[in-house]
């Protein structure tokens, strides 16, 4: 079989992946697009983002219809029919899959269903069901992705200890969970299951859950979650993992004392590491880091010049959307266009009860490096559109920088707190200062307007709020 000619491969079809693939084709590119998997999308759209938000979008309905009663509506206890849910979840992953290849072939992306293997830096084989097939490129961009990180003490080949990708095909309601790490992934399904009905026991061996979130935004998760949760032990370490019976032996420290329980399944989240095996990366100049990261500046250039990297597999923050933007930066890069070096805004979303979301600079990050900073705060009691949804236990933050007044960082935590931390974004990147919102008309009522009202606060004339009045300069 002859080798098939191009001008860009990229390998993984995640939100980077096909990002890339898709603008370079936009810009006259001859581009082919590797995926292992039968299904396009990558870890977000099968067995991450995607069906997480699906359950936790689930696990909200179930909780509206259980708390309703207060408000004179009463539904009775739901029941959870586990195969209907799979189906409803498994339609979303077809639909978005089958969009992503429409749009494929539609701007003729060529898409190879295999096993990619770089043989040199300008020849890829992929093993696909008909045979080898090999790709010869004028530049590369990997984008395989991570995976769930499974440490050996407790990869036991016992299905009962899952991973994230396992835990999100809800094959069973455990009567007893342990979730092993408080970040976001423990604290989103820990809330999936929760709400279906197991006794969730979350362990992490920091001091708080959340770890990387501003302490004041991560509590009101954490009393929700202990509302909702059997336990949550922080500064808690697994000290080993057993099969007994139809259970897990867990032997755990926690407050100085070691303890011995049984579980019916263990949710592993400690981490994720990336899918830069196997791939032939040895017959390339690409360089990785002591976790297995490829290394690449801060055009996503790697040490060879035909091969970029972009995503998880690129290391830093984890999410698909800053694999997305990392997308048209190496587009750009590889033909000459506007690519850009400089620093963007990347916000983070976890999507737990009560959602919370932040960008910029958190006010643990201005403390630690030393930043002269002005933190200011309104808290969602005092929204009306907080309290139609009998949510009044978010809060909406700034870190303002006190000279130039410029808006550095936006916390939020609150219900859909992941839908209106954009302005945020926007306001940092377009270095936006308290003022430019406190004088942007926001729609009343809606929870956009404590974006609003947290910079009136900066000045000391909140309408629905106290603050101390700021002196300002003559």
């Amino acid at each position: 079989m002859e080798p098939i000619q191009t001008d860009l491969v990229v390998v993984g079809a995640g939100p980077g992946g096909y990002t890339a693939a898709f603008y370079a084709a936009d810009l006259d590119q001859k581009v082919v697009l590797v995926e292992r998997e039968p299904r396009l999308g990558g870890v977000c759209l099968n067995c991450g983002c995607i069906p997480s938000k699906a359950l936790l979008h689930a696990a909200h309905t179930l909780n509206v219809a259980r708390e309703a009663s207060h408000w004179g509506l009463d539904f009775g206890e739901p029941r959870v029919d586990l195969n209907r849910l799979r189906a409803w979840k498994e339609s979303i992953l077809q639909k978005l899959g089958n969009g992503v290849s429409q749009l494929a072939q539609r701007r003729q992306v060529q898409v190879l269903t295999g096993r990619a293997y770089f043989e040199d830096s300008t020849t890829l084989r992929i093993e696909t069901a008909a045979g080898q097939q090999f790709v010869k490129y004028q530049k590369a961009i990997v984008a395989t992705g991570s995976k769930a990180a499974m440490p050996k003490a407790f990869d036991l080949g016992n299905p009962r200890i899952m991973t994230s990708t396992e835990a999100l095909d809800v094959e069973e309601i455990p009567p007893k969970l342990l979730v092993v790490g408080g970040g976001y992934i423990g604290m989103e399904l820990g809330t999936v299951y929760a709400t279906l009905g197991s006794q969730v026991v979350v362990v992490e061996a920091a001091e708080n859950i959340l770890t990387g979130a501003d302490p004041d935004l991560a509590r009101p998760i954490a009393n929700r979650a202990a509302q909702r949760f059997k336990e949550i032990r922080t500064r808690a370490k697994v000290l080993d993992m057993a099969t007994k019976g139809p259970q897990i032996r867990v032997v755990l420290e926690w407050n100085g004392e070691r303890l011995e329980e049984l579980y019916d399944r263990v949710l592993v989240s400690v981490g994720r590491v990336p899918n830069a095996d196997d791939l032939g990366l040895e017959n390339t100049r690409v360089t990785r880091d002591d976790k297995g990261f490829i290394e690449v500046d801060e055009y996503q250039q790697t040490q060879d010049p035909a091969i970029l990297a972009i995503g998880d597999i690129a290391g830093g923050v984890l999410l698909a959307h800053k694999a997305s933007r990392e997308a048209r930066i190496a587009v750009e890069r590889i033909l000459g266009e506007s690519a850009t070096a400089e620093d963007f805004i990347i916000p983070a979303v976890v999507f737990t009860d009560p959602e919370l979301a932040w960008c910029g600079v958190t006010e643990a990050e201005a403390r630690a490096k030393g930043l002269e900073v002005e933190v200011v705060k309104f808290p969602w009691s005092a929204s009306g559109r907080a309290l139609t949804f009998d949510r009044p236990d978010g809060m909406t933050k700034l870190v303002v920088d006190p000279g130039t007044e410029r808006v550095l960082g936006v916390g939020i935590v609150g219900h859909g707190a992941g839908e209106l931390i954009a302005e945020g974004v926007v306001a940092i990147e377009m270095g936006a200062t308290a003022m430019d919102l406190a004088l942007s008309v926001h729609p009343h009522p809606t929870l956009s307007e404590t974006m609003m009202e947290c910079a009136e606060v900066f000045y000391g004339h909140a309408t629905h709020a106290i603050a101390r009045r700021r002196k300002r300069e003559a």
